[in-house]
């Protein structure tokens, strides 16, 4: 099922939130399947919980043959290494910014079957990554603006 995305307006925002914690429980399924018909539907590559209103830790990435499901993420390590990107967001059409992203990191997160995860990201997963990751952490691309 679509579902509708939230769209940024102010400060006041959902999209600004800090996120909870899931605990396992059997409707999450549902919830990643109706995220990825709706990342999929407006052409996105990854999409964050807090975008469709519901302030829990997850989000998906799907590109090319990629398609996983980062329940509780977090990022334990940070290279030194930095990559530059231009990222949009589809909680905030028609805008792109520069952003500076670590180019490579490491995470542990829940897969959709609840096992626990490590992986390391490098260039363009660690970037999605981590615009996702902030937008579980209440934050957003426009906040790297100077």
């Amino acid at each position: 099922m679509i579902l509708p995305i939230l769209i940024y307006k102010n400060e006041n925002s959902k999209l600004r939130k800090i996120n909870k914690n899931i605990k396992k429980y059997k409707n999450i399924n549902s919830i990643i399947n109706n995220m990825f018909d709706t990342m999929y539907y407006n052409n996105g590559i990854g999409l964050a919980a807090p975008q469709i209103g519901k302030n829990i830790k997850l989000f998906i990435i799907g590109i090319n043959n990629i398609k996983e499901t980062y329940i509780n993420p977090k990022i334990i390590k940070y290279s030194k290494k930095n990559i530059i990107s231009k990222e949009s967001c589809l909680s905030l059409p028609r805008l792109k910014i520069k952003i500076i992203r670590k180019k490579i990191i490491k995470v542990k997160y829940y897969n959709i079957n609840w096992k626990k995860k490590y992986k390391i990201l490098n260039n363009f997963l660690s970037i999605i990554f981590q615009h996702e990751y902030d937008h579980i952490n209440g934050k957003l691309i426009i906040d790297y603006l100077k």
